[in-house]
């Protein structure tokens, strides 16, 4: 009986010892093979854009491609809900932004995924200033001339996002707080579908982040009358911060993330975390992220996470003070 019971914990031990070395072995193979990359926004959006920037960068050291899937949808819901329950081996990874995975907690009644038990929070990566913008149509050419239109044309001035709950969203939402003017919010399934009808000045005021509108701005179609951050964006050097333009409260961002399957090993998430750091340290994925409109954002494993429910509270806050129904 003693020798049966020795022999079964031997045999224990062995198998343990078996997967902890599997382990070891595939944290230091990974990736052996391509690695998909959810993005659940539509391709050319701001998180298409500078997912991909990140993604190459991250290729190239890890010495496997990374496959980038659009997978827009619900506000991002469907894309991110696809990469919650991907297997978590490393190769399902999700750039997210602060619509699915923070404001979308308190938004919706019902998610398919929770961002906090589903996930690993790897990086945040890219952190975006909102870009005021206006369809050449509208007669406006400065932020303060902009208040006064929508003053003086209460719920007549229609502003676009990706969405219900998105950053852009919230950001026109703040600016009527702010202003108290008052817009119509005019949500969009994705950011091409809103380009065109910005430019025939349809839907003519934006609250966006600079790789949405770089066309319409590119095309003559719109201009930017102000940026929504404490500095001017390198990309747009002649356009005034909203502290320069009369509206210093106005201070409003997003940012995207990069995520992995929640039971993902850690060695693994240890590895995705230090690679993001790498890329995020390259002069060349700073001029590109700069010519978006975007900064760099790199935390650590333990910082990542307190971000994460930080910005879930942050976000829950500004819907319930905008008393911004739930969503089926």
């Amino acid at each position: 009986m003693r020798l049966f019971g020795r022999a079964l914990l031997l045999g224990a031990c062995l198998a343990l010892s078996t997967i902890a070395a599997g382990s070891r072995v595939g944290a230091q193979d990974y990736p052996s093979r391509p690695i998909n990359a959810i993005i659940p926004f539509a391709g050319g959006s701001a998180s298409d854009v500078v997912s991909r920037i990140l993604f190459d960068r991250v290729a190239k050291s890890l010495g496997q491609p990374i496959v980038v899937e659009n997978k827009p949808g619900a506000g991002g819901n469907s894309g991110t809900a696809v990469a919650a329950h991907a297997t978590p081996d490393g190769y399902t990874i999700l750039g997210s932004g602060s619509g699915p995975v923070a404001a979308n907690v308190t938004l919706y009644k019902q998610l398919d995924y929770d961002p906090q038990k589903d996930f690993e929070t790897i990086s945040p990566f890219a952190g975006f200033t909102i870009v005021v913008v206006a369809s050449n149509k509208l007669p406006v050419n400065n932020l303060q001339e902009l208040i006064a239109y929508a003053k003086a044309h209460p719920g007549e001035l229609n502003y676009g996002s990706v969405g219900i709950g998105s950053s852009q969203h919230l950001a026109g939402e703040y600016f009527s707080q702010l202003t108290g003017a008052k817009l119509t919010h005019v949500p969009y399934k994705n950011i091409g579908q809103y380009v065109p009808d910005l430019m025939a000045g349809q839907v003519p005021v934006g609250f966006q982040w600079l790789p949405n509108v770089a066309a319409a701005l590119q095309a003559k179609g719109a201009h930017a009358l102000a940026v929504a951050g404490t500095n001017r964006l390198g990309a747009l050097p002649d356009v005034p911060t909203t502290k320069e333009a009369g509206l210093p409260e106005y201070i409003v961002s997003g940012w995207f993330a990069l995520l992995v399957p929640k039971g993902t090993p850690d060695a693994i998430v240890k590895k995705l975390n230090r690679e993001v750091g790498a890329a995020l340290k390259d002069p060349e994925v700073h001029r590109r992220f700069q010519q978006q409109g975007a900064e760099p954002i790199y935390l650590s494993l333990e910082q990542s996470k307190a971000f994460m429910a930080d910005e879930i509270a942050k976000y829950r806050d500004i819907i319930t003070k905008a008393h911004i129904p739930q969503i089926d």
